[in-house]
């Protein structure tokens, strides 16, 4: 059986800038995997917490919400309410309760929006001057997208080592649903 390549490792993709293929690539491969490894994730273990760690639940939340934000301030735009409440929310089950395919397919969405700004952000704005938050904290464009796909795979590194402990060791470990013993 041959071994997958990384989305790196098959080439440039179509209508992104050398610049930022290393940024698009990463949300590809993150993408890709966090699809295959919370294929078949139980709903009710998205909120548990072992050893008071963030939640799987958490960090899908919060993979959607920080490509959103940091986007929009590649474009320099502020944050809308909507963002806001959002981000409010990272880390709390909606009132009609989230399922692992809502918030999987929530992050393919953002990434697919990522993809298309990346895909008409003009390399000659790679060093324009971005505003970050409230406090206007200094960046530049590249710097946004960068951090970008940086963020997302730490996240996503975080969210399957939750992931496995909570798949593999919840069962008959005698963890509670605040991952304590």
């Amino acid at each position: 059986m041959s071994q997958k390549l990384e989305v790196w490792q098959r080439g440039p993709l179509p209508q992104v800038s050398s610049l930022l293929q290393p940024v698009a690539h990463a949300l590809l491969q993150a993408r890709e995997e966090l699809n295959e490894y919370m294929e078949d994730f139980p709903s009710e273990l998205l909120w548990l917490r072992p050893a008071g760690m963030a939640s799987v639940g958490f960090h899908l939340q919060h993979l959607s919400g920080v490509l959103d934000r940091v986007f929009t301030y590649a474009r320099s735009e502020g944050l809308t309410p909507a963002q806001f409440e959002a981000l409010a929310e990272e880390g709390r089950d909606s009132a009609e309760g989230y399922t692992v395919s809502d918030l999987v397919e929530r992050f393919n969405q953002q990434v697919d929006l990522a993809l298309k700004q990346i895909k008409e952000t003009n390399e000659a704005t790679l060093s324009d001057f971005r505003k970050v938050g409230r406090a206007g904290l200094p960046s530049t464009v590249i710097g946004l997208l960068f951090h970008a796909a940086e963020h997302t795979m730490r996240h996503l590194g975080q969210l399957m080592v939750t992931a496995a402990v909570l798949r593999e060791g919840f069962a008959g470990s005698g963890i509670d649903s605040e991952g304590t013993k």
